[in-house]
């Protein structure tokens, strides 16, 4: 038999954990989050500028969190490798995934992936953004992108332009450029975006969304001439730069970012946990002075926010993706 004090203590522990479950409260709160270290699987190898960066941010992460973020790079498979291990993981907040921009968004569009993306994932943050510069060979006969779009109506499939590769930002931004502006332009895709704006450079292409930080050299050496950024509004590295929006393509806005991603299920606690300590770090003076460095501006985007950026642009490149006939690699 059990005695009445036993029976007492029982009660009060139902009783509270049946209030919190009515309250919306998580039981195990998350202010005993995290107990242990954190992993962050990364889709890239070590030593690029997405990689400095998730290492400059996952120790100042950890020290907010009180426990250290063990990064983890798992490149291959144009990041389904990475993304998988996160998509299988507990739902407990000790195995996140850095994600980028096509690489979350536009992959469901080119590959069969042994996930899904929006059912898989609980969205944390995008905590980084990057927008693209429009620009030509100085060759090129256009001064503006309208005239650059009249140039390429009037000679057909007489003008190349470089890209990353099938399904990198660079090459859904021309696409989404041809589409929009009806100009019928031949892709030439390259192993990565530096050969791609070598190419440009020598004149083996005539155009190309570029980032800024690797564009902005050439275009005051006069080597690239700028037509246009693809951000909401001007960049601060270059306020003289109209935007695609500004020449005549409205809602034109093409960004590369970073996001954190937890496997779906993860408590909404710990996800707003640690939206909140990312938003902090990456306003912190060092940090942005390496996102500047690349060509990044910190972004604090909520859960929710994200959410609905993923959500838009998922359908925004699935749309182009089938539109256009393109195909993964």
């Amino acid at each position: 038999m059990y005695s009445c004090s036993y029976r007492r203590r029982m009660c009060v522990r139902f009783a509270t954990f049946a209030v919190a479950l009515l309250a919306g409260i998580d039981p195990a709160p998350a202010q005993v989050y995290p107990e242990r270290p954190v992993r962050l699987v990364l889709p890239f190898p070590p030593g690029g500028g997405t990689d400095s960066m998730a290492r400059l941010i996952a120790p100042k992460l950890g020290q907010a969190l009180g426990q250290p973020i063990v990064i983890d790079n798992r490149p291959g498979a144009a990041g389904v490798l990475a993304a998988e291990i996160v998509a299988r993981s507990a739902p407990d907040g000790y195995t996140l995934f850095m994600g980028s921009s096509t690489g979350v968004t536009a992959a469901p569009s080119l590959y069969k992936l042994p996930y899904d993306t929006a059912r898989d994932f609980a969205p944390i943050t995008q905590f980084a953004t990057a927008s693209f510069m429009l620009a030509v060979h100085p060759s090129v006969a256009a001064a503006s992108v309208g005239e650059l779009v009249a140039l390429a109506r009037a000679k057909p499939r007489s003008l190349n332009y470089a890209s990353g590769g099938i399904g990198s930002p660079l090459h859904l931004a021309a696409e989404l450029f041809k589409h929009r502006a009806g100009v019928d332009i031949v892709h030439v895709a390259y192993k990565g975006g530096v050969p791609a704006a070598t190419a440009v450079l020598a004149g083996e292409a005539q155009m190309i969304f570029g980032s800024f930080a690797a564009s902005l050299a050439h275009v005051r050496a006069g080597r690239l001439r700028a037509l246009a950024g693809t951000g909401l509004e001007r960049s601060a590295l270059m306020p003289e730069l109209p935007t695609m929006i500004e020449s005549g393509f409205p809602g034109f806005h093409v960004q590369a970012w970073s996001s954190f991603e937890a496997p779906a299920r993860t408590p909404p606690a710990i996800v707003r946990r640690l939206y909140e300590e990312t938003a902090k770090v990456v306003r912190m003076p060092d940090v942005v002075a390496l996102m500047s460095k690349i060509g990044y501006l910190p972004a604090d985007t909520t859960p929710q926010q994200y959410a609905h950026i993923r959500r838009t642009e998922m359908a925004l490149w699935a749309k182009l993706i089938k539109d256009a006939n393109i195909r993964g690699e």
